[in-house]
């Protein structure tokens, strides 16, 4: 019998089941006396191994079985759920999770599973079994590649491609202390301090947290983003004392990511929000989620819908996407014929398939949209773990998880979403003593809320926590050279909030493995921004934080205002834009070089795009201008064009790999009338 034909199904089926027991687990640490709880995931882990077994997976039912076994001692009452049996079991359930990722990319699912099979079993027998709950986990849920026992998480290999990009040189250096050294810790800091003055010190091994409490033998790893040269990186190191060696080689980023393949596949299943390859369809219309396969008795409703969906791969939605996007063009072109012919028949069948047209592209982009949930999901178990390695006790809430979102944003917004919350759990929310002190509950709260506002969707990533200190933040700038002492007299609370963005600027007293080194909020930023979203900063000292990311529903199909420069025409995104005016020349000032408008009170520079593009301009000037007002974040800017064309939705297509380093372009489209139209990314022009 041939099994292929069943394999789509039993890898989505076995993910959704394997969510069920993550979530389930989260909630028996909250009620371990829930035997309720221990059937549901009991049912998960047996239907997984049935499945498993029929589909000839042998490695994947075996170790269902034996966490099986563990399950059905705690609901016979044979074993008390404590914390360390509940690490044990998520082990467990990473290896699952990598064994049908392995088979989702064609692999085998085979896995050496040993160790864990060893705890499982000593579990099962009532012996007592060591875990590293207070170390770093052998394979937390941000899920660290491996590299010869030195990790990075996605942020720091991002962090390691933009330095290469910026002209900087990443560094590994390995430093052995001498046998005798007596205070080793404080020999680490030293090096430490020297690091940090000639470059960005992007992770160390072992952590930093580790080293201060001398956890650690005589030698230590350091990787190091720097512009000097390698020898002279050498011999600063070696004026420090008590030092027996000091090892420089030159770390190719591009190099690691080849070699990785494999580990970077298991890094997708925990850090990254990996959408489900396959969305329910539904026959009602409706916007879509992901279809779950449900055992429970009060579920049983659910079952009569069930039948009314079928599962589409979403490459085939990807295709009837991009035919669409032919067919959107083409109705543009149509609309334009039509306008110009002025035949009155034409016309209305023109109007009645644009109609129909614009019904079918609100389903299509209906199917796409994907919950958040699929993003979410991964964070209580992040939390979980980091408040264990932070020594912190932390509840985390999760509002509006069922908002929607394209598939192509939700692909991209997982990594950012797990800096800003693990930023929130090192930086925001307090050590208990600490919290008790201040008067506050020793357990901290970070709230994660989604929901829908026009034609975006904003995420906040909110904590209770110590908030944020402006002084420190401005006098970490100015030592940076971010800002100069004058300005920052003259900033608002949220431009000094906004400066925490800034590559390498952290407000952090003491580095730890989490965060702490100023690098990855810029890659946040980066990120959403060139999504065509936004984040933006509140905060009150003592009371916590607030994040709040602002991203579009879709990326392929946008509302764009068209203009015209001279006879070239560009799309300026709706989402920017806040007004249009007509300026006259004599109202147009002059402040600090820069030509600005007196907008509602608000001083706004004015940003010439025929300049900005070098649009060949032809004699004399205007006295009156064309002026669209656009804004990013707090900052506005007007944007000057010859004329205003009109509204329009226009498909956005890529420029292509040569082209993607073009200023303030981020991508292009085709007009009814055939010609092609660069849209203008406004976040690049307004600094």
């Amino acid at each position: 019998m041939d099994m292929n034909q069943y394999l789509e199904v039993f890898i989505e089926e076995s993910k959704e089941h394997l969510q069920n027991v993550n979530d389930q687990l989260l909630e028996l640490e909250k009620k371990p006396d829930d035997i309720s709880i221990v059937n549901e995931i009991f049912r998960s882990a047996h239907t997984l191994k049935g499945m498993s077994a029929t589909m000839g997976y042998e490695d994947l039912a075996n170790l269902t079985h034996k966490m099986e076994n563990v399950l059905d001692a705690i609901r016979n009452n044979k074993i008390k759920v404590t914390s360390e049996i509940l690490d044990v079991v998520f082990l467990s359930v990473d290896d699952l999770e990598a064994m049908v990722l392995s088979i989702s990319t064609g692999g085998d699912g085979k896995r050496d599973v040993s160790n864990v099979v060893d705890l499982l079993q000593k579990i099962e027998k009532g012996e007592s079994i060591q875990t590293k709950s207070s170390q770093k986990p052998v394979k937390n849920v941000e899920s660290f590649v491996d590299l010869s026992n030195e990790t990075f998480d996605q942020f720091q290999i991002a962090v390691f491609e933009q330095s290469n990009e910026q002209g900087f040189h990443n560094y590994k250096i390995k430093v052995t202390l001498r046998e005798d050294c007596l205070l080793k810790a404080a020999r680490a800091y030293m090096v430490f301090e020297i690091l940090e003055q000639i470059g960005e010190i992007v992770k160390t091994f072992p952590s930093s947290q580790e080293i201060e409490e001398e956890k650690f033998d005589h030698d230590f790893t350091v990787f190091l983003a720097s512009k000097e040269d390698a020898s002279d990186i050498s011999a600063r190191i070696n004026k420090v004392s008590e030092i027996n060696s000091v090892e420089v080689e030159e770390f190719n980023i591009a190099q690691y990511n080849e070699s990785k393949n494999e580990q970077e596949l298991i890094n997708q299943v925990e850090v990254t929000t990996q959408v489900t390859e396959t969305v329910s369809v539904s026959n009602s219309v409706k916007p879509t989620t992901i279809e779950k396969t449900e055992e429970n008795n009060e579920k049983s409703q659910a079952k009569s819908v069930g039948n009314k969906t079928i599962r589409v791969n979403i490459e085939r939605l990807d295709i009837l996407m991009n035919l669409f996007e032919e067919l959107v063009i083409d109705r543009g072109r149509l609309e334009q014929i039509s306008k110009d012919l002025n035949n009155s028949e034409l016309v209305e069948t023109v109007e009645r398939m644009s109609r129909i047209s614009g019904d079918l592209q609100n389903i299509i982009l209906n199917m796409r949209m994907v919950p958040v949930d699929t993003v979410f999901n991964r964070f209580p178990r992040m939390v979980r773990q980091l408040a264990k390695d932070l020594g912190k006790k932390i509840e985390l809430d999760i509002v509006g998880a069922e908002t929607e979102l394209d598939r192509t944003v939700i692909d991209e917004i997982g990594d950012p979403l797990v800096h800003l919350i693990r930023n929130a759990l090192d930086h925001g929310v307090e050590l208990p003593e600490v919290r008790k002190a201040a008067g506050k509950d020793e357990t901290g709260h970070v709230t994660l809320r989604a929901y829908h506002s026009g034609n975006h969707v904003f995420i906040e990533i909110q904590d209770d926590g110590a908030g944020i200190n402006k002084e420190k933040v401005i006098k970490k700038a100015i030592s940076r050279g971010v800002i100069t002492e004058q300005s920052a007299s003259l900033m608002t609370d949220k431009q000094i909030f906004d400066l925490i963005f800034a590559s390498g600027l952290s407000t952090a007293d003491k580095i730890s493995d989490v965060s702490g080194r100023g690098v990855g909020l810029d890659v946040v930023k980066n990120t959403i921004e060139s999504l065509g979203g936004s984040v933006s900063i509140d905060s009150e000292l003592g009371k916590g934080s607030l994040f709040l990311v602002q991203l579009p529903l879709t990326l392929s199909i946008i509302s764009v205002m068209l203009v015209e420069i001279e006879k070239e025409k560009f799309a300026i995104p709706l989402s920017s834009i806040i007004e249009t005016a007509i300026v006259k020349k004599s109202e147009i000032l002059n402040a600090h070089n820069q030509k600005v408008i007196d907008f509602r009170g608000r001083v706004v520079p004015l940003i010439f795009l025929k300049d900005i593009f070098d649009v060949p301009s032809r004699s004399g000037e205007d006295n009156l201008y064309s002026v669209i007002i656009v804004r990013k974040g707090d900052k506005l800017a007007g944007l000057v064009v010859d004329s205003f064309i009109g509204q329009q939705e226009i498909v956005l297509k890529s420029l292509g790999d040569y082209l993607q380093t073009v200023f303030a372009i981020s991508g292009a489209t085709i007009l009814g009338d055939g010609q092609v139209a660069l849209i203008i990314d406004c976040n690049a022009l307004i600094k």
